[in-house]
């Protein structure tokens, strides 16, 4: 984690800086490239600081090892539900939503809450039903 971090940061604050670079070749007149190279840099710092942060509160990680080897970091990683059709519900709500950011806002307004219950659905996944926990 603390590596990815430091290239996290590494790549926000480059961002950062060909962001204001850009700015000042284009007169900063021009307001889609600007933008988005300020703020992509900023989401870098972002995830920056929660893994250099979340870093400091954990044990090292196989990965954090330079000298470390592949197998060292073989083991669960978690569970995910294979026939779980959630997933693919937050695509597709998620698809709508970016779709109504582009053609019209009021398909946003419609995809959000179909966004909000497949991702309250696919939290509480196994609370309820046959595979209650």
């Amino acid at each position: 984690m603390k590596v990815l971090g430091m290239i996290f940061l590494y790549v926000g604050l480059f961002m950062i800086l060909v962001g204001v670079v850009y700015g000042f070749m284009t007169g900063f007149d021009e307001w889609a490239g600007f933008p988005a190279l300020l703020v992509t840099g900023l989401m870098c710092l972002f995830l920056a600081y929660f893994l250099i942060f979340t870093a400091r509160k954990i044990p090292e990680q196989p990965m954090d090892n330079y000298e470390g080897e592949i197998a060292e970091g073989a083991g669960e990683y978690g569970f995910y539900s294979p026939w779980s059709w959630w997933p693919f519900a937050i695509g597709v709500a998620c698809m709508f939503v970016v779709l109504g950011a582009a053609i019209a806002w009021w398909v946003v307004l419609i995809a959000i809450p179909f966004a909000a219950a497949a991702v309250i659905g696919w939290v509480y996944e196994y609370s309820r039903g046959d595979h209650a926990h």
